[in-house]
Formats: structure tokens, sequence, C-alpha cells
């Protein structure tokens, strides 16, 4: 009755947009995906973009660095 041979009211064209919208979300999103693994900054890096940024002191900078660069070791 609903099914006439072809298609179900258009719904074959509907889950195609639904694949493609899915698609660019994946591959074209510049957004990161929940549940992706990335590599955690550590505390140097933190330091070293606070210096940058200037929140930091060059002094206070080779400090917190000699500290973090003992503990390391």
């Amino acid at each position: 009755m609903l099914y006439d041979g072809y298609h179900f009211w258009g719904m074959h064209l509907v889950w195609w947009f639904v694949w493609l919208i899915l698609l660019f979300w994946i591959f074209a999103t510049p957004y990161d995906v929940p549940g992706q693994r990335r590599k955690k900054d550590s505390a140097l890096d933190i330091l070293k973009k606070r210096f940058a940024l200037g929140e930091v002191t060059k002094e206070e900078y080779q400090e917190r660095k000699a500290i973090l660069e003992k503990d390391e070791r």
C-alpha cells in the first residue's frame, strides 16, 4: 500500500542527506570529536605558553623551568 515498488515516499532521499551530513561532520568540521585521544600538554609546555603570553616574567620562567627540569630527572 505505501510501497510503490521504488521508495517509501522519499525516505531514500532523506537517508542520503543524513549520511552526507554525518560524513561532513566527521571529516570537515574542525572541532574535536568527543572521546578522541589527544596528547596532553606537559607542565613545561604550559609554562612556555604562559611566558609567551606575558603572564610570567623571564626570571619566573627560568626559575620554574629549572624546577620542572629537575623534577623530570
